[in-house]
């Protein structure tokens, strides 16, 4: 088992240290590519925490995407700031939104908790399109030439000898691949913690939990924040590259939350490395079947579905089970039990 586990984060490595340079041997279209993707992988992972380790089954999570984006927006045309410290500001108003959302969303269970939280979204997308300051129901672009100016834009032009377009791009590339990359090691941390733990024993049995003193609002709260604040920060990180925002774009459930559930559904909800492998296979069919317009979203539902029926811990989950393999466990082993010396070996010693 060490083995196969040192052999997998050997490979992690050198696929993570491709992903790197990628912006500096691959054509700009495929470094935009790639983005999309990521941006796709930070929401999934941010989505499976929610769902898949808390129990919080949200169709609401583009109420941050949009919040987030629409902060970001506000920070460069109306405060004139850097489009980098616009997107820190998006996931602080993304995590700020929570708050009020939880405090109405947490007294609903199941079914009308998602939908609940769908609601919410719904309300937000309509409360932002009377914006009038940042174009109201059809939205608005970033000022000409903001993201050539951002920071560090100018140092990467000269490193890789491209054009200001292409160093933005792979400046917003490399920052959502370090939020990937970053999400997925504070998730393995958090979920190995004690308080990781005790959010994995509400999701299976919450009244149990509660005797043994796990208190699950507390860590539901903290999960719902968090995943607030990571949702917020990759919408206003992927409007930065898109250059325009409308509420129903920033705020569409089809892009932002179907497409996401999806992916982590496939991959195996439950398990960290579940959305990394639902958004590879997404990315090959979106690859392989975009020119076939309505039959690309066919297979996609037929796939959906027939992981729902014949693998329910997804893809991932599967390959688990079959192999014994599993990178990222989240499981502690108890610790082994030191045997007693016997009575007459303790006497004579």
């Amino acid at each position: 088992m060490t083995l196969n586990r040192n052999l997998g984060l050997c490979l992690a490595f050198l696929a993570l240290t491709a992903l790197y340079a990628l912006p500096a041997i691959a054509p700009r279209a495929m470094v935009q590519d790639l983005f999309g993707i990521l941006t796709l992988l930070v929401l999934a992972m941010n989505w499976n925490l929610l769902a898949g380790f808390a129990g919080l089954v949200s169709v609401g999570q583009q109420a941050f995407v949009g919040i987030g984006a629409y902060a970001m927006f506000a920070a460069i045309i109306l405060a004139g700031l850097d489009p980098l410290v616009g997107v820190l500001i998006g996931g602080i108003a993304a995590a700020l939104f929570a708050v009020p959302m939880a405090f109405f969303a947490f007294r609903l269970n199941g079914a009308y908790f998602a939908i609940g939280t769908w609601v919410v979204a719904d309300i937000a997308r309509l409360a932002i399109s009377q914006w009038k300051a940042l174009g109201g129901g059809t939205g608005t672009s970033l000022p000409k030439g903001t993201a050539k100016e951002m920071a560090f834009v100018d140092q990467i032009k000269e490193l890789l000898d491209v054009s200001s377009a292409a160093a933005a791009d792979a400046l917003t590339y490399w920052l959502m691949l370090s939020l990937a990359v970053g999400v997925l090691i504070a998730s393995y941390v958090f979920l190995r913690s004690r308080m990781g733990l005790g959010l994995q024993a509400i999701r299976d049995n919450e009244n149990a939990a509660r005797s043994v003193g796990v208190d699950p609002v507390k860590l539901k709260a903290l999960v719902f924040l968090l995943t607030a604040f990571g949702t917020g920060l990759c919408g206003a990180l992927a409007f930065i590259q898109i250059t325009r925002v409308t509420p129903d774009a920033a705020f569409s459930v089809i892009d932002w939350t179907a497409f996401v559930i999806f992916i982590t559904v496939i991959g195996g909800i439950g398990t960290l490395p579940g959305p990394i492998v639902g958004v590879a296979v997404f990315y090959l069919l979106q690859r392989l079947l975009a020119d076939y317009g309505t039959i690309y979203l066919i297979v996609l539902g037929c796939l959906g579905i027939a992981v729902m029926l014949f693998a329910r811990r997804g893809l991932w989950g599967l390959f688990i089970d079959r192999t014994g393999i599993d990178l990222l466990p989240l499981t502690h082993r108890p610790p082994r039990m030191v045997a007693s010396r016997p009575a007459a070996h303790r006497r004579s010693a």
